[in-house]
């Protein structure tokens, strides 16, 4: 049977690659500190577990759900936006999906035609490019620098922008880098979109992980005219430790949610009830618990960002929020003889049984990423294992 070529040529995520690497390593009876996959390493808080165990129990999440999402859940979701965002949209703009993942294929498969394109920033999250190309798109990637904090400006879009270009992909705070744009950059890149008539995606996923006193600001809250050509990608997963549950949604214009819906009427029918019950919690319980686990994302970063970037060969910036280190490691390849990061990543995980994310699947070939969603305890222990790899490496 002959493949699809869609399927033929889609990459594998190498994040979930690394994980299940790690996760097979460890089932075989092996001392791995996996510090690959962007979820808090936390349960889910009681307040979300007790709604849906009651849920559960009054037989209430038996049954389908509207494709797009309970009334209830659209509810407590504009009255979330309406807290962050500082403005009121009305339900047939909200959309959930079954998590933020799906909600992004889903706006890419209602927006895009053949030969569309799509402008990603690089380093990017590494579904962006392979949810574009499903959708018959070309993702167009443009190069963030280390030396510009990981941000693309304005005259770096224009110079990729072309009479195909569709859209543009905001993410703020970044995975992987975790760095912030400001609300300057934000305002110029909205006001060169709406000028050129370009969709803004703005993946906000990480929006309430922010750190030492940085602020994530909105592209959609900055004027009316920028609001209206921009999607919002949002959901549950990160703020409330709830990546199991996949919810996610999106805000937007009333006829690409209408499109969005239709097509996950098409696919998944309708996202889980029990988990739809679990958000409404989320969103409307008490939120002392978001902050607690911001806090001790927090001291991790503080207390291991220190530690990686002293590491032989690695240039580090100071991520500001979500959850990821993301070093480039050129020097440390040189010293240990490597010309391949991800060669210098499967090295690292069989010899010392540590496993990390090439930065080849966030483009990025000379980085990697680590998530500080672990405990302190492995993360320090991680870095002593890293250190004994270039120094190894090196004397070899």
């Amino acid at each position: 049977m002959k493949l699809a070529k869609r399927a033929a040529e889609l990459e594998p995520s190498v994040t979930l690659a690394a994980a299940a690497k790690a996760k097979a390593l460890k089932a075989a009876g092996l001392d791995v500190i996996s510090l690959t996959v962007g979820e808090p390493d936390f349960t889910t808080p009681d307040n979300i577990e007790q709604a849906a165990i009651a849920a559960i129990k009054s037989g209430e999440v038996s049954f389908y759900t509207p494709s797009g999402g309970t009334p209830a859940l659209k509810s407590a979701i504009i009255q979330a936006t309406k807290e962050t965002y500082g403005f009121t949209v009305a339900a047939e703009n909200v959309m959930v999906g079954t998590g933020a993942k799906f909600a992004l294929y889903a706006l890419f498969q209602a927006i895009i035609d053949e030969g569309d394109e799509v402008i990603i920033p690089t380093p990017y999250w590494v579904s962006y490019g392979e949810q574009v190309k499903l959708a018959q798109g070309t993702p167009v990637f443009v190069a963030a620098t280390h030396e510009n904090d990981y941000k693309v400006t304005v005259d770096q879009l224009e110079a990729a922008r072309t009479d195909y270009t569709k859209a543009i992909i905001i993410n703020s705070p970044s995975n992987p880098t975790g760095m912030i744009y400001t609300e300057a950059e934000l305002r110029a890149i909205g006001e060169w979109a709406v000028a050129h008539e370009l969709l803004i995606v703005a993946d906000d996923i990480y929006d309430h992980l922010v750190y030492n006193g940085n602020v994530a600001h909105h592209i959609a809250s900055l004027s009316d005219a920028i609001r209206q050509q921009t999607v919002i990608i949002n959901g549950v997963s990160k703020t409330y430790s709830m990546t199991g549950w996949r919810i996610g949604y999106a805000i937007g214009d009333k006829k690409i949610i209408a499109a969005m819906t239709s097509i996950a009427s098409q696919s998944t029918s309708n996202p889980t009830a029990v988990s739809q019950i679990a958000a409404i919690e989320a969103l409307t319980g008490e939120q002392a618990t978001v902050e607690t686990m911001r806090q001790a994302f927090e001291k991790r970063l503080n207390t291991i960002y220190e530690e990686v970037a002293a590491l032989p060969g690695f240039k580090l910036a100071k991520p500001q929020g979500a959850f990821y280190l993301f070093p480039n490691i050129k020097e440390a390849m040189d010293l240990g003889g490597y010309t391949n990061v991800t060669t210098w990543v499967n090295d690292l995980l069989e010899q010392e049984q540590v496993a990390l994310v090439t930065g080849e699947g966030f483009g990025a070939p000379e980085n990697v990423r680590l998530s500080y969603s672990s405990s302190l305890e492995d993360l320090e222990e991680a870095v002593i294992r890293i250190r004994r790899f270039i120094e190894k490496s090196q004397k070899n």
